[in-house]
């Protein structure tokens, strides 16, 4: 990033550059698959030079699979935000993350070290082997000891997918050694953390969340080194992973209010960890120290009652979007890793996850207050309540221990209720560093 230009500027200008001298305002789409030429020895020479480095071919396009103007935008915007040589957008994250895979495995270093929790698709892409990798799964105190001469790759992901927990990046890179370690940012953003800055070398988005911010497009992006960068295009180019150049623009468009929805989302989310702290119905609330968008929260009652009652919250997997998002990570996000893989890492049965959006912070409490509040359906019978005091089966209390037997403000009031007091106990838990 110009160490000239503060991030909020850069994200509006960043990848921009160029379009006064173009006579735009805005930045184009170009939709083209194939771009013509009439020089062929030019032509064959370019495409010679892109596969030994992967580097971007200088003068126009070749053909839509191996660059296109309008993604390469996003990847020069990305990387100034992120702080690194260079970025590689791919369709989606999953693809993003397997173009990673593939490029170490390449250089025959198929071996991952990962720290869970991650989201559940790319904990199963590591664990099944899909890509002819092998993981060995560890927490950060023990990377460097899980580190192999076959290691490739040194991955987690901090703030984590579903629970929050952070990690020390700095620590880990020092734990990595000469391998290089991947942080997945998604949660973060740039607006928060810039992981290369800590020590990390490689910085992976889902850039279908936060990036794009409104829920309307799908993609993935790399930001790491020259180097790498180019081995990244060449996988792409072979396996045909691409952003389409629609997705490219929305994704660019997505960065320029990126700090804006980011610190607005934020702050409404504190606000609504204060008061899930206080809420009887709430056995413990996880918010990271960097802050941010994302809750996790775990319930006494049926987490599915959550996702069941609310109504201006949308019950959906994804997160990032303007409107807020809640999920159940045990029945959807994380249903494919193992089941004792998922407590392990602290994916409890009674976990919600909430992705806070623009809304009015009122409106969204008044939703949550509805929907925690047993009231919303039939009640159970008060001594039955006050009698549940076993654990759960994954060490959680059952819903009449704890905070809800002891009584607390009105759940049905939303607005005019003393939720928002502050009230009862502080169950919030920011989870830091964990090495």
């Amino acid at each position: 990033m110009n160490p000239t230009r503060a991030l909020a500027t850069e994200a509006v200008h960043a990848g921009r550059d160029d379009l006064a001298q173009l006579g735009l305002h805005a930045a184009p789409i170009d939709l083209s698959t194939t771009y013509p030429s009439h020089d062929v020895a030019a032509e064959a020479a370019r495409i010679d030079a892109f596969a030994e480095t992967g580097a971007r071919p200088d003068g126009p396009p070749v053909y839509a699979r191996l660059d296109n103007p309008t993604t390469s935008r996003f990847e020069t915007a990305l990387a100034r935000l992120e702080g690194t040589d260079d970025a590689v957008a791919f369709a989606s994250g999953m693809a993003a993350l397997s173009a990673v895979l593939l490029a170490r495995a390449a250089k025959g270093l198929r071996h991952v070290v990962a720290v869970r929790p991650l989201y559940g698709c790319s904990d199963h892409l590591l664990t099944a082997g899909l890509l002819g990798t092998e993981v060995t799964w560890t927490d950060p105190a023990g990377v460097a000891d899980a580190i192999r001469p076959d290691t490739g790759l040194v991955i987690v992901e901090t703030p984590a997918n579903p629970t929050l927990a952070e990690i020390d990046i700095k620590a880990l890179a020092h734990s990595c050694g000469s391998v290089p370690l991947l942080v997945d940012n998604t949660f973060a953003t740039p607006v928060l953390q810039r992981p290369v800055e800590h020590g990390a070398r490689i910085v992976l988005h889902s850039a279908t969340k936060y990036l794009g911010g409104h829920g309307d497009v799908l993609g993935g992006v790399v930001a790491c080194d020259e180097e790498l960068a180019g081995a990244l295009r060449q996988v792409r180019f072979a396996t045909g992973g691409v952003l389409h150049p629609m997705a490219g623009y929305l994704l660019l468009r997505g960065l320029s209010t990126l700090p804006v929805r980011i610190r607005a989302a934020s702050a409404s989310a504190a606000e609504l960890v204060r008061r899930l702290a206080a809420d009887p119905h709430v056995a413990r609330v996880h918010y990271p120290r960097v802050g941010g968008a994302m809750i996790a929260f775990e319930v006494y009652g049926d987490p599915r009652d959550v996702i069941a009652g609310v109504r201006l919250i949308t019950p959906a997997v994804s997160l990032g979007s303007v409107d807020t998002l809640i999920q159940h990570p045990a029945s959807i996000s994380h249903r494919i890793v193992a089941e004792g893989d998922r407590r392990a890492a602290g994916v409890s049965d009674r976990l919600l996850r909430m992705s806070v959006g623009l809304e009015d912070v009122e409106d969204l409490w008044a939703d949550l207050c509805e929907a925690l509040s047993p009231r919303r359906a039939a009640p159970a019978p008060a001594p039955a309540l006050a009698a549940a005091s076993a654990p759960a089966p994954d060490g959680t209390p059952e819903a009449g221990e704890g905070p809800a037997a002891d009584g607390g403000p009105d759940h049905e009031s939303g607005r005019g209720s003393d939720h928002g007091s502050g009230r009862g106990p502080d169950r919030t838990e920011a989870v830091g560093v964990r090495a």
